[in-house]
């Protein structure tokens, strides 16, 4: 694949990747579509090698604003927890229907399958989220989870782990830690 064909132009939808140390450790995987943050909790943190299929649960849909939340929400509030930018960028969607035909990236979604390609500060080239069914003999498949997959292109990593330790990450807007920004936040209540 030429990659100079799948990258993203300056208006491209944005996405976040999000580490969020609530009751369970976690990365929130959010995709801008229709004017919301499409929102997967992805326990182990998206991999940049194709062998990784991560588990990504649905959340609620955020607003676009929140790609840029970095801070503690208060516990006892729903998400309570620590949150950093882990990653940020823009993404081009790849879908496309069984005759070739380009499809929006909602009704690619709601079909349960979508490929994109990422430019991100840390997560690059193609992806895809594929819905998994809780099971073919019910009367309608409910999502259960998702699968967040690598594709294997030229910017796949074949060696070594996909993800980093969430708790020595580094914040793509600030370059702080979880330990960092919880440790900011208690100084400014104080």
């Amino acid at each position: 694949m030429n990659t100079d064909d799948v990258r993203p132009t300056g208006d491209a939808p944005r996405f976040v990747v999000q580490i969020h140390d609530a009751r369970r450790m976690h990365f929130d995987f959010r995709l801008e579509v229709d004017g919301v943050l499409k929102s997967w909790a992805v326990p182990r943190g998206p991999s940049d090698n194709p062998r990784d299929k991560r588990l990504a649960v649905p959340t609620q849909d955020h607003p676009l604003e929140y790609r840029e939340f970095e801070g503690v929400i208060p516990q006892g509030e729903q998400g309570g927890g620590t949150v950093i930018v882990w990653d940020q960028g823009t993404y081009r969607p790849l879908s496309h229907d069984e005759q070739g035909t380009p499809v929006s990236f909602g009704e690619a979604l709601e079909r349960g399958h979508a490929t994109f390609w990422l430019e991100g500060a840390r997560l690059h080239g193609e992806f895809a989220l594929t819905r998994l069914r809780a099971g073919d003999d019910e009367p309608e498949p409910s999502p259960v989870a998702w699968l967040l997959i690598k594709a294997n292109d030229n910017e796949a990593v074949h060696d070594g782990p996909g993800t980093p330790d969430p708790y020595n990450a580094r914040s793509a807007r600030t370059g702080r830690t979880l330990h960092q920004v919880e440790a900011a936040e208690r100084t400014h209540q104080d």
